[in-house]
């Protein structure tokens, strides 16, 4: 008996060690992780003289908040935001309902030669997207399409490797017993995605729906390449109006950064559940 409480308490003693261990590295790399994002709400709150002193203040000496309204009075802010809303939210529409449909036609629809063309789907994900840069914009300025929205919007509904497989390795998981039921009851296709895998596959669309508004949002490259009117700048664009050839005005392009920010991390916290599913495909049925 005594024995056996010894190697209980020796057992214990090792796991909260390891518990411990594994806390202070979580700890030490969170520590890593908000450092820059601290560093940024920091110095968005700083006046000019502040940010160049020598040494630098980790904490603001004063808060400058009118640096989020002078910042955003700087620019067409406002316009920029519209912009980058409607492009991120069309984007976003494009990129759930056209790869959740292809999806389900490599899950749940049997025609000839669907593996291998599966696989060509997929081996698109080996090529890089510089590779292919020159030629889109080379494409894009044949239609026409330079200094629109249409080289931003219309990739998103032409299909995604990456989403189609995420998405059909969920619609994998409905049992086909439902599908062959609704076909033998009358439904088409068409219904049985809509009616029947969408709503299955929730955690799925939404992971998706995420990564295509944070892309679309964030995205510079992109507006970079095709937008040359000011007033179709998105948000990204509007940001690097602070940076001049000779002098960044750092406590602006920070305060915007942050409130560039805020829409992203909100849309991370209210849908978080739905996305750790997502990363989990086995809780395909669950959603």
């Amino acid at each position: 008996m005594i024995r056996a409480a010894v190697r209980r308490a020796n057992q214990n003693k090792r796991l909260n060690v390891k518990k411990s261990m594994v806390f202070l590295i979580l700890f030490l790399g969170s520590i890593m992780l908000l450092t820059p994002l601290w560093w940024m709400l920091s110095t968005s709150l700083k006046s000019p003289q502040e940010i160049m002193q020598y040494p630098p203040s980790f904490f603001p000496k004063g808060f400058h908040l009118s640096n989020y309204i002078e910042a955003w009075k700087t620019g067409d802010f406002t316009r920029w935001s519209l912009n980058t809303l409607l492009i991120a939210v069309v984007t976003t529409i494009g990129n759930v309902f056209v790869n959740a449909f292809i999806a389900y036609g490599f899950a749940k629809v049997r025609f000839k030669g669907r593996n291998a063309l599966f696989v060509l789907v997929l081996s698109t994900m080996l090529i890089p997207g510089f590779v292919t840069m020159v030629p889109q914009y080379v494409l894009f300025s044949k239609l026409g399409w330079v200094n629109t929205y249409l080289p931003l919007i219309v990739p998103a509904f032409l299909g995604s490797a990456f989403n189609i497989f995420l998405i059909r390795q969920f619609m994998m998981t409905i049992p086909n017993e439902i599908i062959e039921a609704a076909i033998m009851d009358g439904a088409s296709y068409f219904r049985i995605w809509w009616l029947i895998a969408m709503p299955l596959v929730k955690p799925a669309l939404i992971t998706v729906a995420i990564f295509s508004f944070t892309g679309a949002w964030n995205d510079l490259l992109g507006p970079l390449l095709y937008l040359s009117d000011e007033k179709l700048y998105t948000l990204q664009l509007g940001l690097q109006t602070f940076k001049g050839s000779v002098q960044t005005q750092w406590n602006y392009l920070m305060a915007m950064s942050v409130m560039v920010m805020i829409p992203t991390i909100l849309i991370f916290y209210l849908f978080q559940r739905h996305f750790i599913k997502g990363s989990n495909i086995s809780a395909g049925m669950k959603g």
